[in-house]
């Protein structure tokens, strides 16, 4: 019994009710049967930095600053890690876990995400490209993108299901264009200079400035309130100890059940860390071979096409609009048809991260709300209704004519620093505190950690310096 009340003690908290024992689950037998987490993170994560902050970089200054990439990338496979190991350990989300140290950490979190993400974005850009093939209004456009938002993430039986259908269509779609891109686009001057990437690599600050190459470093791949979520999609995905916790599904075509939004611990006897060790194992390789791998090799490829198009070309736009110049040069060097799928899976690549940041903004706000404020309601109806209040905040804001307003283009940049600077370091406390010693982070993971702490919070110290300084000044 001192056993089992020590296990359950560490996550004892006055306002939530302690965790149930059980046995930790049988890992599957192969990788493959666990593979999607990691591609949902890619999948989300590639958007504007990958289609248009690196490929900037690289059309002013080269390959010489994608190493900054591979950082970042590293930087948020650790971070995505410990945020893994406590709901592997638990079957709770981190945000859960922080409430656990004060009740309001959840919704701290919940609203900076929000914050960071009340412009429509990506539903804009993505229907900007829409009108490069086919023409139209882009706001309505927009409109039309974010109701159908709405009704998949509302409809679909079981969302995490759909949402990770979706995301491998995007990346399936992405390496195709990396493979077709790879053999009649990427010149053979751009395939020599790669290896700059790694003979010549620095940091271009004269060139472009602190703030666009720190901002690149920090958010290659996700960021912000994106990595947080990797504790809800490996739950609903069955890892570890979430398998005993229900997953989110439609409240119209699905069974929601109405559960208690705590986890479960299990006791380190043998065989459980037996289990332990595998399943962190198999949650290590999907990470790497999927959200790293992926990522990496979509931002230097996207770097590559923009290096042999539009690299030295005056006066290029550092938004959307760079997409429009390099669509062009491509249907110059290769032809029309290239273009055009160049823009295509641009606009569906932008569509399935807008679906993403909707998903991962309602699936955090909605743990919160069920874990620490209403425990009686089910998380699916709480999703729902969550889910369509930000597509009608899209919505007002574009109807408001409210067009990439600078104010909340910089909220979004200072909030998801600031996000990534407080998690690393509530973390380190977590893992260390909260879990038995035989789960807990080796050393080089906590360093890694501290090293994440430092980083966030010095790029969010200084974005806000200089945004401030232009927004005021």
């Amino acid at each position: 019994m001192d056993q089992h009340a020590s296990v359950v003690d560490r996550l004892r908290s006055t306002h939530l009710p302690p965790p149930g024992l059980q046995h930790l689950p049988e890992p599957p037998s192969s990788t493959a049967r666990i593979v999607g987490p990691g591609i949902v993170a890619a999948g989300v994560g590639l958007a504007s930095g990958e289609f248009i902050l690196y490929p900037y970089i690289a059309s002013q200054v080269g390959l010489v600053f994608v190493w900054a990439a591979l950082v970042g990338l590293v930087t948020q496979y650790f971070l995505n890690m410990e945020i893994e190991r406590y709901t592997l350990a638990t079957g709770e989300t981190a945000l859960t876990g922080f409430s656990r140290f004060w009740r309001r950490w959840g919704l701290v979190f919940a609203i900076l995400t929000y914050f960071a993400n009340l412009w429509p974005g990506w539903a804009t850009s993505s229907a900007t490209l829409v009108t490069y093939l086919w023409g139209g209004n882009a706001t309505w456009i927009a409109v039309g993108m974010l109701v159908s938002i709405g009704l998949i993430l509302s409809l679909a039986p079981v969302v995490y299901t759909a949402l990770e259908r979706i995301q491998m269509l995007k990346v399936a779609a992405v390496l195709l264009l990396i493979i077709v891109g790879g053999v009649f686009a990427v010149t053979a001057d751009a395939w020599r200079g790669t290896a700059d990437i790694v003979t010549s690599p620095r940091l271009p600050y004269e060139e472009l400035g602190f703030a666009v190459l720190l901002g690149a470093l920090a958010f290659a791949g996700a960021g912000g309130g994106q990595n947080l979520c990797q504790s809800n999609w490996i739950r609903d995905k069955g890892f570890g100890m979430g398998a005993y916790v229900p997953r989110i599904e439609s409240p119209v075509t699905g069974q929601p059940e109405a559960a208690p939004g705590t986890g479960f611990v299990f006791e380190p006897t043998a065989d459980n860390l037996d289990r332990w060790r595998r399943w962190w194992r198999f949650a290590n390789i999907e990470q790497l071979t999927t959200f790293v791998l992926i990522t990496f090799v979509s931002i230097t490829f996207m770097s590559l096409l923009a290096y042999s198009t539009v690299f030295g070309l005056p006066d290029l736009p550092d938004d959307i609009g760079f997409l429009q110049v390099e669509g062009e040069q491509l249907k110059d060097a290769v032809g029309d048809w290239f273009g055009a799928l160049f823009w295509f899976i641009g606009a569906l690549s932008l569509y399935a991260a807008a679906l993403g940041i909707v998903d991962y903004t309602s699936r955090l706000a909605a743990d919160v709300l069920k874990t620490s404020y209403l425990p009686r309601v089910k998380e699916s109806h709480l999703y729902v209704g969550l889910v369509w209040g930000l597509v009608a905040i899209g919505i007002l804001v574009l109807a408001a004519g409210l067009d990439q307003p600078l104010v909340l283009v910089v909220i979004a940049a200072c909030v998801g620093g600031f996000m990534m600077f407080l998690y690393s370091g509530l973390l380190i406390l977590l893992n260390r505190r909260s879990l038995a010693p035989e789960i807990r982070p080796a050393r080089f993971r906590v360093g890694a950690l501290v090293w994440a702490f430092l980083l966030f919070g010095v790029l969010s110290a200084l974005t806000i310096w200089q945004q401030g300084g232009e927004l005021f000044g």
